[in-house]
């Protein structure tokens, strides 16, 4: 794994990830919007006009960029003309590579925030909630001039206090149906392959461009979901015609 910052923050940045597999698996969770349920009518895209009511589609999503890897990446998305939807760090991420941020919004990508240091949200104050939110936000919105609408909770942990200060700040939360543990691997064959096992109509995937093998495996990735029939859409236009409410939680 290529480091992204300090060995304490790769530590905690494995830590945290390793919790993603835990985050969603107990029988409590936050009560969640299905796509399906947010659409009503035709849907606009920036890569053509899609209709997920009627296309069979897909949403894929990259955590905890940008990062050394994401030049490639956004060439591979480029070249096959797939839109995807990047969910952001800002301490040694943004902050570090702010003309991939600009070029992930410039090439058509959704380009949505995870927090400014990658903190665990439901252990923080109000306050800090807070800062944790609104430091991207307003980094992302000066190199794009779009703030975001989209937030993706470090792990997938939050509650209603988190629900209520994104609902004041504008942000609807998104987690995932699809996750390749691409934490845990650098094996891009088998990051593809549990992709692809898992992989649904309205599904949301989850992978981190920040980890050696994932990259790799996302022509891969996007060659067998196509030959699969899917179509891919960013989140907001998984859920068009319908938008996602700020406060709303939303995953498949």
């Amino acid at each position: 794994m290529k480091k992204t910052g300090t060995p304490f923050h790769a530590a905690r940045m494995f830590s945290a990830a390793f919790g993603l597999a835990l985050a969603l698996t107990g029988c409590a969770g936050p009560d969640t919007t299905a796509p399906s349920s947010a659409r009503a009518a035709t849907a606009q895209a920036r890569f053509g006009t899609v209709d997920c009511r009627q296309a069979k589609c897909i949403a894929l999503t990259f955590d905890a960029g940008p990062s050394e890897n994401s030049a490639r990446l956004l060439d591979i998305l480029k070249e096959r003309q797939v839109p995807a939807t990047f969910f952001l760090l800002g301490k040694r991420h943004i902050e570090k590579y702010p003309e991939l941020v600009t070029r992930m919004a410039d090439e058509g990508h959704e380009v949505a925030s995870h927090t400014w240091d990658h903190k665990i949200l439901t252990r923080l104050k109000p306050e800090e909630i807070r800062e944790e939110l609104e430091r991207p936000n307003e980094e992302i919105e000066r190199l794009t001039g779009q703030r975001p609408t989209l937030m993706r909770p470090p792990q997938g942990r939050t509650n209603d206090t988190v629900h209520d200060i994104c609902r004041e700040l504008g942000l609807s939360e998104v987690l995932w149906s699809v996750t390749a543990k691409d934490y845990k691997t650098t094996d891009s064959a088998l990051i593809q392959k549990r992709v692809l096992a898992q992989a649904s109509r309205d599904g949301i995937i989850l992978l981190h461009d920040i980890y050696d093998g994932t990259v790799p495996a996302v022509p891969g990735i996007i060659d067998a979901l196509k030959e699969r029939g899917y179509v891919f859409v960013t989140v907001p236009q998984l859920l068009a015609p319908g938008k996602a409410e700020p406060g709303k939680v939303y995953r498949p």
